[in-house]
């Protein structure tokens, strides 16, 4: 019978719960509504009821709120087991402090409730370390850690340049001797652009000797002669570029013709017919005549190789190394021949890949009244000729008498 009554009294409320509806009697106190027929317990009863009746979500009005405060939404489950995880890494001992600790939210070591249940430690003292943040703890990305490291090496400069300091090419700090950094720093950027300037410097050098070898093999004496007395300074760059692939050669045809020289007698009057530094007049005891375009020694005499001014028949020795130029090469030749004495010697020196035909060219030398006496074809880059003077020229062109230019390719 009792517990009958039980159910009746409680079965209104709880339905009225699981409904979401005020129970009967809301805002009535227990004592105003008095016992009621069929429960034990009298006035307790609906106490104990209320007592135990299971709290729903939003109800919010029925569990008043510590010291009389309003009562508010509990957050869910997965907010409530995150504070608590922030609350347990910021205490020392990895728990969470008692709530009986709290007074009107104030904890005792001056920190906030509020701040421990938003998983924040208190304000500490200006200067006195803390707890390391879970937002700095996290690993940096990549762009992340290249401005730190940005950063750093421009803290460093500004270190290293000092209050004021100057700062030279490049953003760099000046060189001096406070420079905290290596010296080698500030030096590098300027050694490779000297370098790189270097490099540009001498490819348009060698650019412009391929265009200025090109024009004196292409062009005649003449032209030749008018072309460096508008421009002396191509001369001299073509002088050099000429020097640099004669020096790759294993041996210069000039040292040839020097040694040939000196074992004849130093009577002997020679003619060296483009002779460019004077290595042959500086290195024998003979009288030697030196004809070039541009003078680049005293002992040059500048005319055009074909009219060059000697006496007829006043020579003992022509010599054309490596200047058998133009197109006007009979011209060159004919001249050659006039200044040479009867018997006197013809000695050539010229590329080995300008020879076409090496036979029509001795037999277009015959033609021009010279007699071939040696031939020397045993090196691979030149060929050294010798011949002796016969008698004068045929006027008829020598139809043999081809060289092809000397051209250098682009490297």
């Amino acid at each position: 019978m009792g517990r009958g009554g039980a159910h009746g009294a409680g079965g209104p409320a709880r339905a009225a719960r699981l409904l979401d509806l005020p129970p009967q009697g809301a805002g009535v106190s227990a004592g105003a509504l008095g016992p009621q027929p069929g429960d034990h317990g009298g006035a307790h009863a609906p106490a104990a009821a209320a007592g135990k009746r299971r709290r729903l979500p939003g109800d919010c009005a029925a569990d008043p709120g510590r010291d009389g405060e309003p009562a508010r939404k509990r957050p869910g489950a997965w907010r409530q087991a995150g504070r608590s995880r922030a609350a347990a890494e910021g205490s020392p001992s990895g728990a969470a402090e008692p709530r009986g600790l709290e007074q009107n939210g104030q904890r005792p070591d001056g920190g906030s409730a509020a701040a421990e249940r938003r998983g924040k430690r208190p304000s500490a003292e200006p200067g006195a370390p803390g707890p390391v943040s879970g937002g700095a703890a996290r690993r940096l990305s990549r762009r992340q850690r290249r401005n730190k490291q940005k950063n750093q090496r421009r803290q460093e400069n500004e270190l290293q340049a000092g209050p004021g300091g100057e700062r030279g090419a490049g953003g760099r700090a000046a060189a001096g001797p406070d420079t905290l950094g290596p010296p080698g720093l500030a030096a590098a950027p300027l050694e490779r652009s000297a370098a790189l300037r270097a490099r540009m410097e001498e490819r348009l050098l060698a650019a412009r000797f391929r265009y200025i070898n090109q024009q004196l093999y292409t062009s005649t004496s003449r032209e030749a002669a008018q072309l460096f007395q508008s421009d002396p300074e191509a001369f001299e760059i073509y002088h050099r570029g000429f020097a640099q692939q004669v020096g790759r050669w294993p041996e210069n045809p000039v040292h040839r013709i020097v040694r040939y020289l000196r074992r004849r007698p130093t009577s002997l009057v020679v003619a060296d017919f483009g002779c460019g530094d004077c290595k042959i007049a500086t290195s024998v005891k003979n009288k030697v005549h030196s004809f070039d375009l541009v003078p680049l020694s005293p002992l040059v005499t500048v005319c055009d190789m074909a009219k060059v001014p000697l006496a007829d028949e006043s020579v003992d020795v022509a010599v054309f190394c490596l200047a058998l130029m133009g197109t006007n090469l009979q011209e060159i030749l004919e001249e050659a021949n006039r200044v040479l004495k009867q018997g006197g010697t013809l000695m050539v020196a010229e590329v080995a890949s300008r020879f076409e035909d090496i036979r029509a060219f001795v037999n277009a030398m015959a033609q021009l009244g010279f007699k071939s006496v040696s031939k020397d074809l045993s090196n691979a880059f030149f060929h050294l000729l010798e011949f002796a003077k016969a008698g004068p020229p045929r006027r008829r062109p020598a139809t043999g008498l081809r060289l092809r230019p000397c051209l250098y390719k682009r490297r």
